[in-house]
């Protein structure tokens, strides 16, 4: 990943500072936000090669500045992961019909919303041979009790990948690493740096047609 600029929202914590790390480790530069200004300062001191910049995916301006950075880094954006996103609630026990509009909304606003902000903006900026991914996860495809609005919030972000997937010349899909311990599972699944690694993969190991509008997982990588 020599020379090449990526985009990753979200880049604080849980499998986005992994991302970020596996990335910047690998020779790219990267270009990642987050709300926290504190979490991304100890982050620019700890990691080479990374610009960071505070925005709130749920602001298109905020996502058109962290763009317009990205694109100034390098001749242009090579790869993209809209990887920010939130959880209210406990997973597993925040049943759709007890949820709040609140968190039925910041949902969809972060988790959807912000993934389509962050490859609408990045559109303009994409190399010819550039990358887009958004991080997901089996609940957006078969629903269980307990996940309420994320879920939703879920399966709308997969269905922003795949119609980037069908309008785009550049190849857009689904990463989903399974059960990861971060915050968003209570500390529950593998380690982040192995979901890093499956989005480095899909970054540049993966055929363009097995990525483009479809969802891979460690099981794509083994041919499954």
């Amino acid at each position: 990943m020599e020379e090449t600029t990526v985009l990753v929202t979200g880049g604080t914590r849980g499998i986005g500072g992994a991302t970020v790390r596996r990335l910047a480790g690998a020779g790219a530069h990267v270009v990642t936000c987050g709300r926290d200004r504190d979490a991304l300062d100890e982050l620019a001191g700890e990691v080479e090669g990374v610009t960071v910049q505070r925005a709130d995916v749920r602001d298109e301006y905020d996502v058109e500045r962290l763009v317009e950075t990205a694109a100034r880094e390098g001749d242009g954006i090579d790869a993209v992961v809209a990887n920010a996103g939130v959880y209210h609630g406990v997973p597993g026990e925040t049943p759709l019909a007890e949820e709040s509009y609140a968190a039925f909304d910041d949902h969809l606003r972060t988790n959807a919303r912000g993934a389509f902000a962050t490859i609408r903006e990045a559109t303009p900026h994409l190399t010819d041979d550039a990358r887009a991914v958004v991080l997901s996860g089996r609940i957006a495809r078969d629903p269980g009790a307990g996940f309420g609005s994320y879920a939703v919030s879920k399966a709308a972000t997969e269905a922003v990948a795949r119609q980037f997937a069908a309008e785009l010349s550049v190849p857009v899909g689904v990463v989903d690493p399974g059960a990861v311990a971060t915050d968003l599972t209570g500390g529950r699944g593998t380690d982040p740096e192995q979901a890093a690694d499956l989005v480095h993969w899909a970054l540049v190991e993966a055929a363009p047609d097995t990525l483009d509008g479809a969802v891979v997982d460690r099981g794509t990588i083994r041919g499954e």
